[in-house]
Parts: structure tokens; C-alpha cells; sequence
């Protein structure tokens, strides 16, 4: 069973940085890839940083320059560094790996477990 617990969302002023964190448990975490997806109100899920067993990493336009996933597979943690934070990245925030280890790490469609997510809020 897998299990992904995702940590240390919450408010945050526009052009402040905050890390959030993702536990992950019940198979070989070095094994699959690992990546960062975000839902806003009224919007569609947008997978925002993936990275792959080997360390490749994706970042949404959006975020580019600004984020930074990365991996401990000693930890079985991904994070995702997010620094100069606008409104807009106002989002739930879930962790979330491929079912299957040869899934690519880029694209939304390859990420079948998810967390329970975690709140990401930027004031402006």
C-alpha cells in the first residue's frame, strides 16, 4: 500500500518562500519517480515539478526559475523548495508517484498516487 503524507504548507506573504515535504512508504522509493501536482479552486490539477529516478527534473512554466523539487532516497522524501511565491501559486499542493516504475516523470497523466494534499496560501 502505498502512502504518500505530504508537510509544511500554509500562509505565506507574495515574494516569501516556503518548503513542503512528502513522506513516502510502502515500496521502494528510489525506485519511481516522484513529482508535485496543485489544484487551485475552480481550476484544473497541473502537475508542477516532477523528478526522476535518476534525478531529470520537469517544472511547469509557471514556476520555472522559482521552484525546486528534489529527493532524499535515504528519507523516502521529496520536496518541493518554493521561493518568490505569488498569489497564484495559492493552491492545494499533493505529492504523487507513477504506479509503475518506467512512468515518465513529466507528464500528469503518469501519476496515479496521490496524498492527501496540503494547503499552500500566498497573500498578497
Amino acid at each position: 500500500q502505498v502512502q504518500l503524507v505530504e508537510s509544511g504548507g500554509g500562509l505565506v506573504q507574495a515574494g516569501g518562500s516556503l518548503r513542503i515535504s512528502c513522506a513516502a512508504s510502502g515500496r521502494t522509493f528510489s525506485s519511481y519517480a516522484m513529482g508535485w501536482l496543485r489544484q487551485a479552486p475552480g481550476k484544473e490539477r497541473e502537475l508542477v515539478a516532477g523528478i526522476s529516478i535518476s534525478g531529470s527534473t520537469y517544472y511547469a512554466d509557471s514556476v520555472k526559475g522559482r521552484f525546486t523539487i528534489s529527493r532524499d532516497n535515504a528519507k523516502n522524501t521529496v520536496y518541493l523548495q518554493m521561493n518568490s511565491l505569488k498569489p497564484e501559486d495559492t493552491a492545494v499542493y499533493y505529492c504523487a508517484t507513477p504506479k509503475y516504475t518506467y512512468y515518465y516523470y513529466a507528464a500528469l497523466c503518469s501519476y496515479g498516487y496521490w496524498g492527501q494534499g496540503t494547503q499552500v496560501t500566498v497573500s498578497s
